[in-house]
Protein backbone atom coordinates (compact mmCIF):
# COMPACT_ATOMS: atom_id res chain seq x y z
CA UNK A 1 0.00 0.00 0.00
CA UNK A 2 1.16 3.57 -0.59
CA UNK A 3 1.97 5.78 1.50
CA UNK A 4 -0.02 9.12 1.45
CA UNK A 5 2.91 10.48 3.84
CA UNK A 6 4.84 13.88 1.57
CA UNK A 7 8.36 12.65 0.44
CA UNK A 8 11.75 13.64 1.67
CA UNK A 9 13.12 17.47 1.30
CA UNK A 10 16.97 17.49 1.32
CA UNK A 11 19.00 20.20 0.94
CA UNK A 12 22.64 20.29 0.01
CA UNK A 13 24.31 23.84 1.50
CA UNK A 14 27.48 25.41 1.49
CA UNK A 15 30.06 28.06 0.49
CA UNK A 16 31.06 28.61 -3.37
CA UNK A 17 33.91 26.31 -3.73
CA UNK A 18 32.44 23.93 -1.44
CA UNK A 19 30.88 21.44 -4.31
CA UNK A 20 27.62 21.69 -4.11
CA UNK A 21 26.81 21.21 -7.75
CA UNK A 22 28.97 18.32 -7.96
CA UNK A 23 27.40 16.50 -4.88
CA UNK A 24 23.98 17.04 -6.14
CA UNK A 25 24.69 16.16 -9.28
CA UNK A 26 25.86 12.48 -8.10
CA UNK A 27 23.39 12.26 -5.06
CA UNK A 28 20.39 12.69 -6.84
CA UNK A 29 21.38 9.02 -8.46
CA UNK A 30 21.06 7.58 -5.23
CA UNK A 31 18.27 9.52 -4.20
CA UNK A 32 16.14 8.37 -7.40
CA UNK A 33 16.98 4.98 -5.57
CA UNK A 34 14.04 5.47 -3.24
CA UNK A 35 11.75 6.13 -6.21
CA UNK A 36 10.86 9.56 -7.88
CA UNK A 37 13.37 12.42 -7.50
CA UNK A 38 13.99 15.56 -8.89
CA UNK A 39 17.24 18.29 -8.14
CA UNK A 40 16.29 21.50 -7.62
CA UNK A 41 18.51 24.77 -7.87
CA UNK A 42 17.10 27.61 -5.25
CA UNK A 43 19.59 30.00 -5.11
CA UNK A 44 20.03 33.73 -6.13
CA UNK A 45 22.36 33.45 -8.78
CA UNK A 46 22.83 36.79 -9.67
CA UNK A 47 26.49 36.59 -9.56
CA UNK A 48 26.21 33.58 -12.60
CA UNK A 49 23.63 35.70 -14.23
CA UNK A 50 26.02 38.78 -14.23
CA UNK A 51 29.17 36.37 -15.56
CA UNK A 52 27.00 34.86 -18.07
CA UNK A 53 25.81 38.19 -19.70
CA UNK A 54 29.37 39.45 -19.33
CA UNK A 55 30.24 36.81 -22.25
CA UNK A 56 27.99 38.06 -24.45
CA UNK A 57 28.90 39.56 -27.45
CA UNK A 58 28.80 43.73 -27.89
CA UNK A 59 27.00 45.00 -25.32
CA UNK A 60 27.27 42.19 -22.30
CA UNK A 61 29.97 43.25 -20.54
CA UNK A 62 28.74 46.41 -19.39
CA UNK A 63 24.84 44.82 -18.47
CA UNK A 64 26.95 42.57 -16.38
CA UNK A 65 28.84 44.98 -14.77
CA UNK A 66 25.73 46.85 -14.29
CA UNK A 67 23.93 44.08 -12.54
CA UNK A 68 27.09 42.79 -10.37
CA UNK A 69 27.05 46.76 -9.24
CA UNK A 70 23.21 47.21 -8.48
CA UNK A 71 23.45 44.12 -6.66
CA UNK A 72 26.56 45.00 -4.48
CA UNK A 73 24.94 48.67 -4.12
CA UNK A 74 21.99 47.06 -1.94
CA UNK A 75 23.95 44.82 0.29
CA UNK A 76 26.60 47.85 1.24
CA UNK A 77 24.20 50.80 0.78
CA UNK A 78 24.90 53.09 3.83
CA UNK A 79 22.05 55.59 2.39
CA UNK A 80 18.90 55.81 1.07
CA UNK A 81 18.42 53.38 -1.83
CA UNK A 82 17.56 54.17 -5.73
CA UNK A 83 14.75 52.54 -7.19
CA UNK A 84 17.17 50.83 -10.11
CA UNK A 85 18.93 48.65 -7.51
CA UNK A 86 16.24 47.57 -5.47
CA UNK A 87 14.64 46.28 -8.86
CA UNK A 88 17.19 44.19 -9.66
CA UNK A 89 17.05 42.63 -6.15
CA UNK A 90 13.44 41.93 -6.41
CA UNK A 91 13.61 40.59 -10.06
CA UNK A 92 16.17 37.73 -8.46
CA UNK A 93 13.47 37.27 -5.55
CA UNK A 94 10.88 36.88 -7.72
CA UNK A 95 12.67 34.72 -9.69
CA UNK A 96 13.52 32.47 -6.87
CA UNK A 97 10.03 32.24 -5.45
CA UNK A 98 8.57 30.61 -9.35
CA UNK A 99 11.62 28.22 -8.64
CA UNK A 100 10.48 27.68 -5.14
CA UNK A 101 6.69 27.14 -6.29
CA UNK A 102 7.66 24.66 -8.65
CA UNK A 103 9.84 22.77 -6.07
CA UNK A 104 6.91 22.55 -3.68
CA UNK A 105 4.86 20.84 -6.42
CA UNK A 106 6.88 18.32 -7.42
CA UNK A 107 7.30 17.28 -3.36
CA UNK A 108 3.23 17.58 -4.05
CA UNK A 109 2.92 15.01 -7.05
CA UNK A 110 5.21 13.25 -4.92
CA UNK A 111 8.95 13.73 -5.66
CA UNK A 112 11.71 13.19 -3.44
CA UNK A 113 13.14 16.79 -3.49
CA UNK A 114 16.94 17.38 -3.73
CA UNK A 115 17.66 21.07 -3.42
CA UNK A 116 20.72 22.94 -4.55
CA UNK A 117 21.01 25.78 -1.45
CA UNK A 118 17.99 26.48 0.26
CA UNK A 119 16.58 30.36 1.45
CA UNK A 120 16.92 30.82 5.03
CA UNK A 121 15.74 34.08 6.99
CA UNK A 122 17.59 33.75 10.07
CA UNK A 123 20.92 35.44 9.11
CA UNK A 124 19.88 38.90 6.88
CA UNK A 125 22.14 39.76 4.11
CA UNK A 126 23.53 36.29 3.95
CA UNK A 127 24.01 34.00 1.43
CA UNK A 128 20.62 32.54 0.15
CA UNK A 129 19.08 35.04 2.24
CA UNK A 130 17.78 38.58 2.00
CA UNK A 131 19.58 40.88 0.37
CA UNK A 132 18.12 44.53 1.23
CA UNK A 133 19.69 45.72 4.57
CA UNK A 134 17.85 45.33 7.26
CA UNK A 135 17.78 49.34 8.37
CA UNK A 136 16.85 50.00 4.36
CA UNK A 137 16.05 53.14 3.74
CA UNK A 138 14.44 54.87 0.42
CA UNK A 139 11.18 55.68 -1.15
CA UNK A 140 7.70 54.36 -0.14
CA UNK A 141 8.36 51.70 -3.17
CA UNK A 142 11.76 50.63 -2.26
CA UNK A 143 10.58 50.19 1.45
CA UNK A 144 7.57 48.27 -0.17
CA UNK A 145 9.48 45.88 -1.81
CA UNK A 146 12.08 45.43 1.19
CA UNK A 147 8.85 44.26 2.88
CA UNK A 148 7.90 41.78 -0.02
CA UNK A 149 11.78 40.41 -0.08
CA UNK A 150 11.60 39.84 4.00
CA UNK A 151 8.34 38.44 3.94
CA UNK A 152 9.11 36.22 0.83
CA UNK A 153 12.39 34.65 2.53
CA UNK A 154 10.35 34.44 5.75
CA UNK A 155 7.73 32.35 3.83
CA UNK A 156 10.03 29.98 1.70
CA UNK A 157 12.24 29.44 5.25
CA UNK A 158 8.84 28.34 6.85
CA UNK A 159 9.37 24.96 4.64
CA UNK A 160 11.71 23.65 6.81
CA UNK A 161 14.00 20.91 4.81
CA UNK A 162 13.66 17.56 6.20
CA UNK A 163 17.33 17.17 5.87
CA UNK A 164 20.30 19.60 5.71
CA UNK A 165 23.82 18.67 4.20
CA UNK A 166 26.03 21.04 5.07
CA UNK A 167 29.73 21.35 3.54
CA UNK A 168 32.15 23.20 5.27
CA UNK A 169 35.26 24.04 2.99
CA UNK A 170 38.47 26.46 3.80
CA UNK A 171 38.62 29.68 2.33
CA UNK A 172 42.21 28.80 0.37
CA UNK A 173 40.29 25.61 -1.01
CA UNK A 174 37.05 27.65 -2.18
CA UNK A 175 39.03 30.66 -3.85
CA UNK A 176 40.97 27.95 -5.72
CA UNK A 177 38.20 26.38 -6.79
CA UNK A 178 36.56 29.37 -7.29
CA UNK A 179 39.17 32.31 -8.75
CA UNK A 180 36.57 34.31 -10.22
CA UNK A 181 34.62 34.86 -6.32
CA UNK A 182 36.09 37.68 -4.56
CA UNK A 183 37.76 36.13 -1.33
CA UNK A 184 35.94 38.66 1.05
CA UNK A 185 32.63 37.13 -0.24
CA UNK A 186 34.28 33.46 0.29
CA UNK A 187 35.27 34.26 4.16
CA UNK A 188 31.78 35.82 5.18
CA UNK A 189 29.75 32.73 3.56
CA UNK A 190 32.19 29.90 4.65
CA UNK A 191 31.83 31.74 8.44
CA UNK A 192 28.01 31.96 8.64
CA UNK A 193 27.64 28.37 7.28
CA UNK A 194 28.06 26.89 11.09
CA UNK A 195 25.41 29.24 12.13
CA UNK A 196 22.53 28.55 9.92
CA UNK A 197 20.32 26.26 11.42
CA UNK A 198 17.02 25.93 9.02
CA UNK A 199 14.45 25.99 12.15
CA UNK A 200 16.12 23.20 13.52
CA UNK A 201 16.10 20.78 10.55
CA UNK A 202 18.00 17.71 11.02
CA UNK A 203 21.71 18.63 9.69
CA UNK A 204 24.38 16.31 8.36
CA UNK A 205 27.89 18.55 8.17
CA UNK A 206 30.86 17.14 6.61
CA UNK A 207 34.25 18.10 5.43
CA UNK A 208 34.50 19.82 1.97
CA UNK A 209 38.12 19.63 1.99
CA UNK A 210 38.77 16.05 1.55
CA UNK A 211 38.79 14.48 -2.27
CA UNK A 212 35.15 14.89 -4.04
CA UNK A 213 35.33 11.02 -3.89
CA UNK A 214 35.06 10.77 0.05
CA UNK A 215 32.71 13.99 0.05
CA UNK A 216 30.56 12.36 -2.05
CA UNK A 217 30.60 9.20 0.15
CA UNK A 218 29.64 10.66 3.10
CA UNK A 219 26.96 12.62 1.11
CA UNK A 220 25.68 9.34 0.20
CA UNK A 221 26.20 7.99 3.66
CA UNK A 222 24.04 10.30 5.28
CA UNK A 223 20.68 10.35 2.85
CA UNK A 224 20.94 6.01 3.02
CA UNK A 225 21.14 6.89 7.55
CA UNK A 226 18.49 9.45 6.96
CA UNK A 227 15.80 7.17 4.93
CA UNK A 228 16.46 4.16 6.89
CA UNK A 229 15.35 5.96 9.57
CA UNK A 230 12.54 7.18 8.71
CA UNK A 231 11.23 4.16 6.71
CA UNK A 232 12.25 4.38 3.37
CA UNK A 233 13.26 1.76 1.36
CA UNK A 234 15.00 1.24 -2.00
CA UNK A 235 12.63 0.55 -4.84
CA UNK A 236 12.26 -1.45 -7.99
CA UNK A 237 9.72 0.31 -10.19
CA UNK A 238 10.23 4.33 -9.54
CA UNK A 239 7.28 4.46 -6.93
CA UNK A 240 8.48 5.80 -3.34
CA UNK A 241 7.53 3.57 -0.40
CA UNK A 242 7.87 4.11 3.50
CA UNK A 243 7.46 1.00 5.64
CA UNK A 244 4.48 1.70 7.92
Amino acid sequence: MMSTKIPPLIAVIGSDGSGKSTVCENLIVDVKKYGPAVRVHLGKQAGNVGRAVSRLPLMGNVFGKAIDRNTQKVKSAKSRLGLLPALVIITFVLRRLRRFHRMLAFRRKGFIVLTDRFPQAQIPGAYDGTAFPANAKGNFLVLWLAHRERAAFQWMAGHKPDLVIKLHVDVDVACARKPDHRKASLEKKIAITPLLTFGGAEIVDIDANKPIDEVLCAAKEAVAKFMATHGYRYVVESESVVNS
